[in-house]
């Protein structure tokens, strides 16, 4: 049982079905696993909020800066590579 998806379609009707479904019943579970507490609002969409986050930091402006000095040395030793070799 195939569906033929074309190249713009990201998912199937199909998967968006379950994801939707899967929505619904963490959302069910949530609630029930809160129902004690009052304050309970749902779902945070605040990717601030997380707990994987405290401790980090932003990347900061030297960013670039050291990925174009990762970019050289790569370029520098492709091409100690290829002087060796031939």
């Amino acid at each position: 049982m195939g569906r033929y998806l074309e190249k713009t379609e990201g998912r199937s009707e199909l998967q968006r079905r379950i994801a939707a479904d899967l929505r619904s019943k963490a959302l069910a579970k949530m609630k029930q696993e809160s129902e004690n507490d009052s304050t309970f609002e749902g779902p945070s969409n605040n990717i601030e909020d997380t707990e994987y986050l405290k401790g980090t930091k932003k990347t900061t402006s030297l960013a670039s800066v050291w990925l174009f000095v990762f970019v050289i040395s790569v370029i520098v030793f492709g091409l100690f590579i290829y002087k060796v070799m031939s």
